[in-house]
């Protein structure tokens, strides 16, 4: 009896222990998820911040770009951190405001404003990363 007793108290501390251990997985995973979304957050903002400083005439070499091109590499980073590290329904919306980040700061600008442009990009990210993290 003192065996089976013995031998029922250690699996059941067993399994405590794993579910422990996947608790705190989780939990890590989850933190290095939310850091992931935060860093292409200001990543993007960093983008847009070069998008709405672009000049209207530039040239590879000039201070303009050599602030735009650090920023769309780390926004580029950051977005395939996303795809790497998130929820894949979380990838398409990353992917859709970082090629509109992406058009706002190398290409010519259509009329309308630059945020009217980006907004329904961002707040579709922002929606499906809010819906993933909770």
């Amino acid at each position: 009896m003192t065996y089976l007793t013995q031998r029922t108290t250690q699996r059941t501390a067993d399994r405590a222990e794993e579910q422990r251990r996947a608790a705190v997985r989780a939990e890590e995973r989850r933190a290095e998820q939310i850091r992931t979304v935060l860093e292409f957050i200001r990543c993007a903002l960093e983008a847009e911040g070069v998008a709405h400083a672009r000049p209207h005439q530039w040239a590879v070499g000039d201070d303009w770009y050599g602030t735009a091109r650090p920023a769309m590499d780390g926004l580029r980073i950051a977005e395939k951190s996303i795809e790497l590290l998130c929820a894949p329904g979380l990838h398409s919306p990353t992917t859709a405001y970082a090629r509109a980040l992406n058009q706002a700061v190398w290409q010519e600008r259509d009329e309308g404003s630059l945020a009217e442009r980006l907004e329904p990009f961002k707040a579709e990210f922002l929606a499906v990363a809010r819906h993933s993290l909770t």
